[in-house]
């Protein structure tokens, strides 16, 4: 009777070894990622793909999701779309991914989606423009504010301050493309009347020529720069120089502690809409999202000694709303976490608050939306 017992309590903890490795020796959850960590969109992508990584390791340590690890499989796109087509085709065909969160860049993004439409796999953009969610897209959702709604807010809070007639200055990239077209469409809406519009290449050194121009014309009461990347802070440098002292906005492309530091002094007064984790410390004490921006704004501080930017918490966001979409639909199944994604509700994040439908593949309004002002160097809350 001994040795059965025996037999009985070894064989149930070969069992249960047996069970607790095989758990461990599940394949991973593959999350693919094209990033723009380098070239003019770096200003995204390094935050980006720091977050990822950050978190990734953060849920493997606490058991995974399903009981499977996380592995990240992500490619640089360097700034460039067609490069990014390529490294989607990789993680859809060679790698195997079960979900991508990123492109970085509305271009990359949009390179990307025929791909993913096609295969069939969630993809999660940390883009911008509206063009990646409207018209809906099955298998496309994106985590930032939109450029349309960009502009609606900085509309709202000029006609606030009596701007109604303005320069549009606009970004020859995907997203200032976007974002100029949605500016010329809602600006007549709005009762806002464009009296110039000037472009600038994601490249360019010297902003003065156009600024020079938009300085030459009559009425102009307000410039309204749409781009991200280190062009916006050239734009507030060339400003200063023209000594113009008109207000000037931007979009939420340049919505990080790094635009400061590089436009500098340039930088004092500039108004923009943004998400709240910039200002996070701010926040009142029950706002729901403080616990949400301030535990990931001191996450990726202690890690990288860095200060956060939107950016950041967009691959936060996209990465979080893809981990609960795993949980709900209780597997790694294409069209079970398609339409989990498609379902998220009161997800807070660091953008907002979250909900998504079969129409809406981001799921953001404008209460999530916040204008800020540079002053002394820091960004202030606007009333």
């Amino acid at each position: 009777m001994v040795k059965k017992s025996v037999l009985k309590i070894v064989t149930a903890a070969a069992l249960a070894v047996g069970t607790t490795l095989s758990a461990f020796a599940a394949d991973p959850i593959k999350i693919g990622s094209v990033l723009s960590v380098t070239g003019p969109a770096a200003f995204l992508g390094d935050p980006e793909l720091k977050t990822l990584q950050l978190y990734i390791e953060k849920i493997n340590k606490e058991g995974g999701v399903l009981g499977r690890q996380l592995q990240l499989v992500h490619y640089d796109d360097g700034s460039d779309a067609g490069k990014a087509n390529g490294f989607a085709k990789r993680l859809l065909d060679d790698d195997k991914v079960d979900i991508i969160v990123g492109g970085s860049t509305t271009g990359s993004t949009m390179s990307m989606v025929p791909l993913v439409e096609k295969a069939e796999v969630p993809f999660i953009s940390l883009a911008g423009a509206v063009v990646i969610v409207e018209p809906v897209k099955k298998w496309v959702f994106k985590t930032p504010h939109t450029d349309r709604m960009a502009s609606e807010k900085v509309f709202d809070d000029m006609k606030k301050r009596g701007l109604t007639k303005i320069a549009l200055f606009a970004e020859t990239s995907g997203f200032g493309m976007s974002g100029k077209k949605e500016t010329e469409a809602l600006a007549g809406k709005m009762g806002i009347t464009l009296v110039a519009t000037e472009t600038y290449g994601p490249k360019d050194t010297d902003m003065t020529p156009q600024l020079t121009k938009i300085k030459n014309t009559a009425g102009v009461q307000a410039i309204f720069v749409f781009g991200f990347g280190q062009g916006p802070a050239v734009v507030n440098k060339s400003y200063k120089q023209l000594g113009l002292t008109l207000p000037l906005y931007h979009a939420h492309g340049v919505a990080s502690e790094e635009f400061i530091k590089l436009s500098g002094p340039a930088a004092e007064g500039v108004r923009l809409p943004a998400a709240a984790l910039l200002v996070a410390d701010k926040l009142a004490a029950n706002d729901p999202q403080k616990p949400v921006t301030t535990a990931y704004r001191k996450a990726y501080n202690d890690r990288y000694k860095e200060d956060v930017s939107t950016f950041g918490g967009h691959a936060y966001d996209g990465l979080m709303i893809a981990v609960d979409a795993f949980k709900r639909a209780g597997s790694t199944d294409k069209a079970k976490v398609r339409d989990a994604i498609e379902a998220t509700k009161g997800y807070i994040g660091t953008g907002g608050k979250v909900n998504m439908s079969a129409t809406d593949h981001m799921g953001l309004d404008q209460t999530s939306f916040l204008v800020l002002e540079i002053k002394n160097g820091d960004w202030v809350l606007v009333k």
